[in-house]
């Protein structure tokens, strides 16, 4: 490991020098790549600079109790050393987290879809509440949502609903959320108090540069139609509703939220190359599989991952064993903590699997 600390500290040294260099910097898309890059090895680096400096904090205080020259400080340089120490147990471990391999899709943003599954208009109305959730989070994080495409009920829910959500990051803390979220209460439309089980779909997909997915245009099918929604309200007069299908994946993506056919299939297409991106991306992991394994989820759309219980007021997390009794404020946005917790159980895993 330190071998391989000493490397890039070799580099994050002449990175810094190539993005003060003048001839460089004219060259913007080249001091772009120096930039990425030197930003990217900036927290390891300033970690093992403080791992070699409370190295030698470490050794100096040894050296100085062996000399024993000075009787009056040794209280305080044992007291100094043992902190040291534990600092150092500390760092070690930042630091092998620091330098595990890092998801390529971390820093992109997110095209999240959701769609109600098991339970009818409950699971409608639940996939608006998930959507509720994320979007509030998002909020905090100060990233901008877009929906790209819905289809509402008229109470409210919806049947599915595709939406993207720009930030740095954005994907590394959204990525655990795939799979089927389930949950239990008494539904609005129950008028016998009975509690029900009904469950949402949640996928989540990085966004995709037409730069990393080349489609064929001619492997397109591109459909037209009027757009609909419920209630009537959102029937438009013209064909500005778009359709359009892959044909070697037959992955179908619609758009209809917007009134220009032109918006709608450039959503369209941005769903569809995410989606493209998923396909290949699955492929990847099986031939990976016991990697897979080891992380704290697949993303398997199939996979219940989490169960929201009203009448006990609490979130389970299936993958982690971790139930919070803060439901209200998880439906709230406050997400950090289930985030946070599945980030270091991935972590831990990955760990596990190098020792």
């Amino acid at each position: 490991m330190f071998d391989k600390l000493e490397a890039l500290e070799e580099k994050y040294r002449v990175l810094s020098e190539k993005i003060i260099d003048p001839e460089v910097i004219a060259d913007q898309e080249s001091w772009r790549k120096y930039m990425k890059e030197n930003s990217d090895l900036t927290p390891i680096i300033e970690k093992y600079r403080e791992y070699k400096k409370t190295k030698k904090t470490i050794a100096d205080d040894k050296e100085m109790l062996e000399a024993g020259e000075d009787k009056e400080l040794e209280d305080l340089i044992k007291a100094e050393l043992s902190e040291a120490e534990e600092n150092l147990e500390t760092i070690s471990k930042e630091l092998k987290i620091l330098l595990l391999p890092k998801d390529p899709n971390d820093e992109k943003n997110v095209i999240m879809e959701i769609r109600g599954g098991t339970g009818g208009e409950e699971a409608a109305l639940f996939a608006a509440d998930l959507m509720r959730m994320y979007t509030m989070y998002a909020e905090t994080q100060r990233w901008k949502i877009d929906i790209l495409n819905s289809n509402a009920t008229d109470i409210g829910g919806y049947k599915e609903v595709c939406f993207s959500i720009e930030g740095q990051g954005a994907y590394s803390k959204f990525k655990f959320e795939s799979g089927v979220h389930r949950v239990q209460r008494v539904p609005s439309t129950e008028s016998g108090g009975r509690i029900h089980t009904s469950a949402v779909t949640v996928a989540v997909l990085p966004e995709v540069e037409e730069v990393e997915i080349e489609i064929n245009q001619n492997d397109l099918r591109i459909d037209v139609f009027r757009a609909g929604g419920p209630g009537g309200q959102c029937v438009n007069t013209t064909d500005s509703a778009v359709r359009i299908t892959h044909l070697p994946t037959g992955i179908v993506v619609s758009c209809q939220d917007e009134k220009s056919q032109f918006k709608n299939k450039d959503k369209a297409m941005k769903i569809l190359r995410s989606r493209i991106y998923e396909v290949m991306e699955e492929q990847r992991h099986k031939e990976i599989a016991d990697e897979r394994k080891s992380q704290v989820g697949s993303g398997d759309r199939s996979e219940r991952i989490r169960t929201y219980n009203f009448p006990q007021g609490r979130v389970t997390d299936h993958r982690i064993n971790l139930t919070l009794y803060k439901l209200e404020q998880i439906l709230n946005g406050s997400l950090d903590e289930l985030i946070d917790a599945l980030i270091t159980a991935d972590q831990a895993a990955k760990l596990s699997q190098q020792d």
